[in-house]
């Protein structure tokens, strides 16, 4: 039997935060979904994320930090060659866990309204051939790490 969205249930939910006093956490517990909505769809568009622009995660992984950092930096700058107005382009820095499994990682994050054009400027940017550095185009990833 399929419930219906009006039908009303009750419940016992628990959840466990660090931050108690957030707005989402605020207004789950008082289940105001448009307040929530409204306050979720100002700060995306305030701080320029999706859906009124994309994400493009340019990930760098390898043994040799020195090669990574050699590799995202030109990478980097051959992005900054194509900017424009509607595009930001963050200088490369570690990932937030930065090794794994003895590899070093590497992140550049682009913000921009992806398109063809878009597409293209990432492949000609990233297409160096590397030898001990793999470069991972993640697109609106589900996760920043």
């Amino acid at each position: 039997m399929l419930v219906g969205l009006a039908e009303k249930r009750t419940g016992k939910v628990i959840i466990q935060t660090y931050n108690p006093d957030n707005y989402a956490i605020m207004y789950s517990k008082k289940q105001d979904y448009d307040l929530f909505y409204k306050t979720e769809i100002d700060l995306r568009k305030k701080l320029n994320y999706p859906p009124f622009c994309d994400i493009i995660l340019i990930r760098f992984n390898g043994k040799n930090i020195d090669e990574i950092e050699r590799v995202s930096n030109k990478v980097y700058k051959k992005l900054m060659s194509f900017k424009t107005k509607d595009m930001w382009v963050y200088k490369p820095v570690p990932s937030p866990i930065d090794k794994i499994k003895n590899k070093y990682r590497w992140r550049i994050v682009v913000k921009c309204k992806l398109n063809s054009k878009m597409l293209d400027i990432i492949k000609l940017c990233i297409d160096e051939k590397v030898k001990d550095t793999s470069i991972i185009v993640d697109i609106n990833p589900g996760n920043m790490t």
